[in-house]
């Protein structure tokens, strides 16, 4: 367990004093009360020797499950996926770790680029037109969208379908308050969103039907279908989809989506405990410069060099906010370098066969559920998850497959107590024949 020394003497302290002009720390509290100010010791425990708290705290961190000594089968948003060694070594440059956001663009070539490259990866993988320098996360990506769609259609009503992620749905539901929109969720039907109910419920007044694809359920969205009812009604159609999923699946570009947004942890972010993560939002050009955030572009200078330049940010972002398209004014570069980095290491040819092999070990793990007499849910299109029903309870079946050093799949119970039997499990390329073996029988034995 390595620690940074970070120095702070008596002598450092005193030369920050001089330059802010105070005379000791207390009095960069002068303007709290004093009757709110904490005044007793914290209850933390006593000093030790540093040896002693490294023993220590070695200890609870090996308390950790961690996917380097079990094999994981959990997704849900979050996934374990081959990592470039080269990644690490790239973003832990400091001119690229340091770098939180490119204010003097002139002098910041080589963020410029590695945004104007993401962009670029993005771009081609969604089929739109247009990328931005990244989100925080894909949540925020998908109400991003949502607040644009309503904005650009001035119309007040959200479709989302339940088969989104549920922490997604709550996202929205936060930012659509704010605005005051109305969401309202379409059943899903057989683990895909319910046809027939969107296609009655459609009408003029809803700004955007929101999808996801591959869905929460790891099922595939009939796009094409959806697309119809949406446009039928001149509503914007947006999506949320997996970005190494389109490694194999057609883009949402091409079956005529408005905005595709989704989250590039896929690519080069390590799981890391559900943070921090990188959304993308991607759209039309008619749409470029309402995109929150910003877009990074290529040029040549006064000699004729390749250079690059911040070509769109919202500046009511940040000296107009009550004209702002978004509040959010900045991207998640650091993680964003790293997909970037991620997918040119993987390659095009890379990236379809690492595609290709999620889809086929989710498959093989699925017909081996089904020949040990474990039922799956949903027939049809999937890409690396599927639901399975388990005989007792999923929190119950995880803690015994973690007696066995797998990380079972999510318990679909924190979603609605009334799935707590049935099981999200997830199988990325880093998972072996003999790894899927064990977990489909240990799964099995669970329920002899």
């Amino acid at each position: 367990m390595k620690h940074r020394y970070l120095p702070m003497t008596e002598e450092d302290q005193k030369q920050m004093l001089d330059v802010i002009g105070v005379d000791s720390i207390d009095e960069l509290f002068e303007d709290i009360p004093e009757e709110v100010r904490f005044n007793r010791e914290l209850k933390i425990k006593e000093a030790v020797r540093e040896p002693e708290l490294l023993e220590e705290l070695s200890t609870l961190a090996s308390k950790n499950i961690n996917t380097k000594d079990y094999v994981s089968f959990l997704g849900a948003g979050v996934y374990d996926h081959y990592i470039p060694s080269v990644v690490d070594h790239v973003i832990s440059r400091s001119e690229f770790y340091t770098a939180y956001t490119p204010y003097q663009p002139e002098i910041s070539q080589g963020e410029l680029q590695a945004i104007f490259e993401f962009q670029t990866m993005i771009s081609e993988l969604t089929g739109m037109d247009v990328a931005n320098s990244s989100m925080y996360d894909g949540g925020t990506s998908l109400a991003e969208a949502a607040m644009l769609s309503a904005a650009h259609t001035r119309k007040k009503k959200i479709f989302v379908s339940e088969s989104v992620h549920p922490m997604t749905r709550d996202v929205l539901q936060t930012y659509a308050e704010g605005q005051r929109l109305d969401v309202v969720e379409i059943p899903s039907k057989d683990g895909i969103v319910d046809i027939e109910e969107l296609d009655n419920l459609m009408t003029s007044e809803v700004a955007c039907v929101m999808v996801q694809y591959p869905n929460f359920f790891g099922r595939i969205e009939p796009l094409k279908e959806i697309e119809e009812i949406v446009h039928r009604e001149k509503s914007m159609f947006v999506v949320s989809s997996n970005p190494l999923s389109l490694g194999m699946l057609t883009p949402p570009g091409e079956f005529g989506a408005d905005i595709v947004v989704g989250d590039t942890q896929v690519f080069g972010i390590p799981a890391q405990y559900g943070g921090p993560h990188c959304g993308y939002f991607a759209t039309t050009k008619k749409l470029m410069r309402k995109v929150p955030g910003r877009l990074v572009g290529q040029t040549t200078d006064e000699d004729g060099q390749r250079g690059f330049v911040l070509t769109l940010q919202a500046r009511e972002q940040h000296i107009r906010r009550d004209k702002a398209t978004s509040n959010i004014c900045s991207n998640q570069a650091l993680n964003a370098l790293a997909s970037s980095v991620a997918m040119s290491a993987i390659g095009k040819e890379g990236l379809i066969e690492m595609a290709t092999q999620n889809f086929h070990k989710a498959h093989y793990a699925k017909q081996a559920c089904e020949k040990y007499g474990i039922k799956v849910m949903f027939d049809g299109a999937m890409f690396n998850e599927f639901v399975v029903e388990c005989q007792i309870p999923v929190s119950r079946v995880n803690e015994l497959l973690l007696e066995k050093g797998i990380i079972g799949g999510y318990d679909l119970g924190k979603v609605n107590p009334e799935y707590n039997r049935y099981m999200l499990v997830a199988v990325t390329e880093l998972r072996t024949k003999e790894e899927i073996d064990s977990f489909v029988k240990e799964l099995g034995d669970i329920h002899e």
